[in-house]
Protein backbone atom coordinates (compact mmCIF):
# COMPACT_ATOMS: atom_id res chain seq x y z
CA UNK A 1 0.00 0.00 0.00
CA UNK A 2 1.40 3.38 -1.02
CA UNK A 3 0.84 6.19 1.43
CA UNK A 4 0.79 9.74 0.10
CA UNK A 5 3.13 12.06 1.96
CA UNK A 6 2.03 15.59 2.79
CA UNK A 7 4.66 18.29 2.59
CA UNK A 8 4.20 21.70 4.18
CA UNK A 9 4.77 24.15 1.35
CA UNK A 10 4.40 27.91 1.45
CA UNK A 11 1.05 29.19 0.22
CA UNK A 12 1.43 32.95 0.23
CA UNK A 13 -1.81 34.87 0.42
CA UNK A 14 -2.47 37.53 -2.16
CA UNK A 15 -2.68 40.84 -0.27
CA UNK A 16 -3.46 43.16 -3.17
CA UNK A 17 -6.40 45.55 -3.57
CA UNK A 18 -7.90 43.18 -6.14
CA UNK A 19 -7.91 40.38 -3.56
CA UNK A 20 -9.56 42.46 -0.84
CA UNK A 21 -13.23 41.54 -0.61
CA UNK A 22 -15.40 44.52 0.26
CA UNK A 23 -18.27 43.96 2.70
CA UNK A 24 -20.26 46.09 5.15
CA UNK A 25 -17.81 45.02 7.87
CA UNK A 26 -14.80 46.65 6.15
CA UNK A 27 -16.07 49.10 3.52
CA UNK A 28 -15.60 52.23 5.63
CA UNK A 29 -12.08 51.18 6.62
CA UNK A 30 -11.17 50.61 2.96
CA UNK A 31 -12.58 54.02 2.06
CA UNK A 32 -10.48 55.63 4.80
CA UNK A 33 -7.31 53.88 3.62
CA UNK A 34 -7.84 54.82 -0.02
CA UNK A 35 -8.44 58.44 1.01
CA UNK A 36 -5.11 58.57 2.80
CA UNK A 37 -4.05 61.94 1.42
CA UNK A 38 -6.87 63.54 3.42
CA UNK A 39 -6.05 61.95 6.79
CA UNK A 40 -6.07 64.53 9.61
CA UNK A 41 -2.47 64.93 10.71
CA UNK A 42 -1.48 62.42 7.99
CA UNK A 43 -2.27 59.52 10.36
CA UNK A 44 -4.81 56.70 10.58
CA UNK A 45 -5.34 53.82 13.02
CA UNK A 46 -7.16 50.67 11.88
CA UNK A 47 -8.82 48.74 14.71
CA UNK A 48 -10.45 45.33 14.43
CA UNK A 49 -10.45 41.75 15.69
CA UNK A 50 -7.91 39.13 14.62
CA UNK A 51 -8.35 38.22 10.96
CA UNK A 52 -10.67 41.11 10.10
CA UNK A 53 -8.38 42.32 7.30
CA UNK A 54 -6.18 44.93 8.99
CA UNK A 55 -2.90 43.52 7.67
CA UNK A 56 -4.39 43.10 4.21
CA UNK A 57 -5.44 46.77 4.18
CA UNK A 58 -1.98 47.73 5.44
CA UNK A 59 -0.44 46.01 2.42
CA UNK A 60 -2.98 47.67 0.11
CA UNK A 61 -1.99 51.08 1.44
CA UNK A 62 1.73 50.28 1.27
CA UNK A 63 1.28 49.45 -2.41
CA UNK A 64 -0.47 52.71 -3.27
CA UNK A 65 1.67 54.97 -1.06
CA UNK A 66 5.09 53.29 -1.29
CA UNK A 67 5.11 52.85 2.48
CA UNK A 68 7.67 50.95 4.54
CA UNK A 69 6.04 47.97 6.30
CA UNK A 70 6.95 47.37 9.94
CA UNK A 71 5.40 45.38 12.76
CA UNK A 72 5.01 46.70 16.29
CA UNK A 73 7.84 44.55 17.68
CA UNK A 74 10.11 45.74 14.82
CA UNK A 75 10.16 49.28 16.20
CA UNK A 76 12.52 48.36 19.02
CA UNK A 77 15.30 47.72 16.48
CA UNK A 78 14.35 50.31 13.84
CA UNK A 79 16.29 53.53 13.24
CA UNK A 80 13.27 55.80 12.85
CA UNK A 81 15.40 58.69 11.57
CA UNK A 82 16.05 56.75 8.33
CA UNK A 83 12.29 56.81 7.63
CA UNK A 84 12.03 60.59 7.39
CA UNK A 85 9.88 61.64 4.45
CA UNK A 86 8.58 58.11 3.83
CA UNK A 87 5.09 56.74 4.50
CA UNK A 88 5.20 54.03 7.18
CA UNK A 89 2.92 51.18 8.25
CA UNK A 90 3.13 49.86 11.80
CA UNK A 91 1.13 46.63 11.87
CA UNK A 92 0.16 45.45 15.37
CA UNK A 93 1.02 48.84 16.83
CA UNK A 94 -0.50 47.66 20.11
CA UNK A 95 2.54 45.35 20.45
CA UNK A 96 5.26 48.01 20.40
CA UNK A 97 6.44 47.07 23.89
CA UNK A 98 9.27 49.39 25.02
CA UNK A 99 9.38 51.26 21.68
CA UNK A 100 6.95 54.03 22.63
CA UNK A 101 9.53 56.73 21.85
CA UNK A 102 10.00 55.32 18.34
CA UNK A 103 6.25 55.43 17.64
CA UNK A 104 6.15 58.97 19.03
CA UNK A 105 8.86 60.03 16.56
CA UNK A 106 6.96 58.39 13.70
CA UNK A 107 3.96 60.57 14.57
CA UNK A 108 6.19 63.63 14.31
CA UNK A 109 7.56 62.49 10.95
CA UNK A 110 4.00 61.98 9.68
CA UNK A 111 2.97 65.53 10.54
CA UNK A 112 6.12 66.77 8.76
CA UNK A 113 4.91 65.58 5.37
CA UNK A 114 5.03 61.78 5.38
CA UNK A 115 2.13 59.56 6.49
CA UNK A 116 1.55 56.91 9.14
CA UNK A 117 -0.85 53.96 9.14
CA UNK A 118 -1.17 51.81 12.26
CA UNK A 119 -3.19 48.68 12.95
CA UNK A 120 -4.27 47.27 16.30
CA UNK A 121 -6.78 44.95 17.92
CA UNK A 122 -7.91 47.48 20.53
CA UNK A 123 -8.07 51.27 21.05
CA UNK A 124 -4.89 52.99 22.30
CA UNK A 125 -6.35 53.38 25.81
CA UNK A 126 -5.97 49.61 26.18
CA UNK A 127 -2.32 49.43 25.07
CA UNK A 128 -0.80 50.30 28.41
CA UNK A 129 1.05 53.34 27.05
CA UNK A 130 3.11 55.40 29.46
CA UNK A 131 4.64 58.20 27.37
CA UNK A 132 2.33 61.24 27.75
CA UNK A 133 3.31 62.77 24.39
CA UNK A 134 2.54 59.51 22.58
CA UNK A 135 -0.77 59.13 24.40
CA UNK A 136 -1.86 62.60 23.32
CA UNK A 137 -0.89 61.93 19.70
CA UNK A 138 -2.75 58.61 19.66
CA UNK A 139 -5.82 60.33 21.08
CA UNK A 140 -5.69 62.79 18.18
CA UNK A 141 -5.36 60.05 15.53
CA UNK A 142 -8.30 59.24 13.26
CA UNK A 143 -9.67 55.71 13.78
CA UNK A 144 -11.29 53.39 11.23
CA UNK A 145 -12.84 50.16 12.46
CA UNK A 146 -13.21 46.76 10.86
CA UNK A 147 -15.88 44.45 12.24
CA UNK A 148 -15.96 40.66 12.35
CA UNK A 149 -16.82 39.29 8.89
CA UNK A 150 -20.37 38.38 7.88
CA UNK A 151 -21.40 35.25 5.94
CA UNK A 152 -20.83 36.84 2.54
CA UNK A 153 -17.30 37.93 3.40
CA UNK A 154 -16.39 34.60 5.01
CA UNK A 155 -17.64 32.79 1.91
CA UNK A 156 -15.53 35.00 -0.36
CA UNK A 157 -12.48 34.55 1.85
CA UNK A 158 -12.84 30.75 1.87
CA UNK A 159 -13.08 30.68 -1.92
CA UNK A 160 -9.98 32.91 -2.14
CA UNK A 161 -7.98 30.76 0.27
CA UNK A 162 -8.79 27.56 -1.60
CA UNK A 163 -7.97 29.29 -4.88
CA UNK A 164 -4.63 30.51 -3.50
CA UNK A 165 -3.80 26.86 -2.80
CA UNK A 166 -5.11 25.77 -6.21
CA UNK A 167 -7.60 23.46 -4.48
CA UNK A 168 -11.00 22.78 -6.07
CA UNK A 169 -13.89 22.12 -3.68
CA UNK A 170 -17.60 21.41 -4.26
CA UNK A 171 -19.83 24.50 -4.25
CA UNK A 172 -21.95 23.25 -1.37
CA UNK A 173 -18.90 22.99 0.88
CA UNK A 174 -18.55 26.77 1.33
CA UNK A 175 -21.94 27.44 3.00
CA UNK A 176 -21.44 24.30 5.10
CA UNK A 177 -18.11 25.61 6.41
CA UNK A 178 -19.49 29.11 7.02
CA UNK A 179 -22.38 27.73 9.07
CA UNK A 180 -20.07 25.84 11.43
CA UNK A 181 -16.76 27.70 11.62
CA UNK A 182 -15.73 30.45 14.08
CA UNK A 183 -16.54 33.95 12.86
CA UNK A 184 -13.15 35.24 11.81
CA UNK A 185 -10.91 35.37 8.75
CA UNK A 186 -8.13 33.95 10.91
CA UNK A 187 -10.26 30.88 11.60
CA UNK A 188 -10.89 30.55 7.86
CA UNK A 189 -7.13 30.50 7.21
CA UNK A 190 -6.59 27.81 9.83
CA UNK A 191 -9.51 25.73 8.60
CA UNK A 192 -8.45 25.80 4.95
CA UNK A 193 -4.86 24.93 5.83
CA UNK A 194 -6.03 22.02 7.99
CA UNK A 195 -8.40 20.72 5.31
CA UNK A 196 -5.69 20.91 2.67
CA UNK A 197 -3.17 19.09 4.86
CA UNK A 198 -5.64 16.36 5.85
CA UNK A 199 -6.73 15.80 2.25
CA UNK A 200 -3.12 15.53 1.05
CA UNK A 201 -2.15 13.16 3.85
CA UNK A 202 -5.15 10.91 3.24
CA UNK A 203 -4.99 11.10 -0.55
CA UNK A 204 -8.65 12.09 -0.75
CA UNK A 205 -10.53 15.14 -2.00
CA UNK A 206 -11.94 17.79 0.31
CA UNK A 207 -15.57 16.84 0.87
CA UNK A 208 -18.23 17.66 3.45
CA UNK A 209 -17.39 14.43 5.22
CA UNK A 210 -13.75 15.40 5.56
CA UNK A 211 -14.75 18.94 6.53
CA UNK A 212 -17.00 17.53 9.25
CA UNK A 213 -14.10 15.56 10.70
CA UNK A 214 -11.85 18.61 10.71
CA UNK A 215 -14.51 20.87 12.20
CA UNK A 216 -15.21 18.33 14.95
CA UNK A 217 -11.50 18.40 15.81
CA UNK A 218 -11.57 22.19 15.98
CA UNK A 219 -14.67 22.14 18.18
CA UNK A 220 -15.09 18.71 19.78
CA UNK A 221 -18.27 19.77 21.55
Amino acid sequence: MIRQLAFTLPNPEALTREDFFVAPSNALALQAVEGWQDWPGRKLLLIGPEGAGKTHLAHVWAAISGAVLLSGPDLATTDVATLAGRPVVVDDADRIGPAETSLFHLHNLATSGAALLMTAHTPPRDWGLHLPDLISRMQATQIARLEAPDDALLSAVLVKLFTDRQVAVPANLIPYLVSRMPRSVGAARTLVADLDARALAAGRPITRALAGEVLDRHDPE
